[in-house]
């Protein structure tokens, strides 16, 4: 196994295989092909364009609300979902948005192995903050890989700035992730294992990201109702630019509020964006 996976999937076949990150973690992930028939020359091979899926902290490619997400996505677009370290059947320890980008670095070049000519990805909530420093790292020439590019990014109920503690759950998350007793409520209780290594270096932070991301585009979405980052963290990401910014009236956070409506826009915009 390595980062491309096990094996190639045919077209119109769902596929479940095993990953390898760039510093050895195996990474469930799985590749469920687009339901509507490509056309044209080329139409017996995968569909243009590959969405790849990053889930929340404490999801994973099995959760309902990921797997609906998925299921909306590949009415556009063929789909890559996978599980972060340390969530689902991933191996590994959640460093909570630190060594991801090596896990979604492993499933976009997995995208392209399968003959994916563009890629584009979408992250939610620590999902989010991971596309958006794959994407800067990558277009820096920095711990991305020249198969593991993305063509189109969008970052929903991202973070945009590290240590916020300005809300409730998000002291609650805190306390989950900086102390002994939060990390086994986690593990016993969400199935998250979480590493007790605090970040070394810290990490780019997602503003900081973002406007080295061009000219690949971004769009940042965002709920006015997000009881964990408030909406001045969708217009600080969009305002450090270039970046489109989406609003979102009376939406909470991340993929379990997201709605079919806005799910289908999301796949059009990235199916879209990604082939310009």
């Amino acid at each position: 196994m390595n980062a491309a996976g096990e094996g190639r999937a045919k077209p119109g076949s769902v596929v479940r295989t095993t990953l390898r990150t760039a510093d050895g973690v195996p990474i469930e992930a799985v590749h469920l092909p687009c339901a509507v028939p490509s056309e044209g020359p080329g139409a017996a091979g995968p569909h243009p364009v590959a969405i790849v899926v990053a889930h929340g902290f404490t999801g994973s490619a099995d959760r309902p609300a990921v797997r609906r997400a998925a299921a909306a996505f590949a009415q556009r677009a063929g789909v890559i979902t996978f599980s972060f370290r340390g969530h689902g059947r991933s191996g590994g320890r959640s460093t909570v948005g630190a060594r991801e980008v090596l896990d979604l670095d492993a499933a976009v070049a997995w995208a392209r192995a399968l003959g994916y000519p563009r890629v584009a990805t979408v992250g939610f909530s620590m999902g989010g903050s991971v596309v958006l420093r794959h994407a800067a790292l990558g277009a820096a020439g920095q711990g991305g890989r020249t198969e593991a590019r993305t063509d189109a990014v969008a970052a929903v109920s991202a973070p945009a700035r590290w240590y916020y503690r300005g809300t409730a759950p998000m002291r609650r998350l805190h306390w989950v992730v900086t102390t002994p007793a939060g990390r086994l409520v986690a593990r016993a209780g969400l199935g998250t294992r979480i590493s007790g290594a605090r970040w070394s270096p810290v990490p780019l932070a997602p503003y900081e990201s973002v406007p080295l991301i061009a000219p690949t585009p971004v769009l940042i979405v965002h709920g006015d109702r997000d009881p964990y980052f408030p909406v001045d963290h969708g217009h600080m990401l969009a305002a450090a630019g270039p970046a489109e910014l989406w609003v979102e009236p009376g939406m909470g956070h991340a993929e379990n509020a997201v709605d079919d409506d806005l799910l289908a826009r999301l796949a059009d915009w990235l199916a879209a964006t990604a082939v310009r």
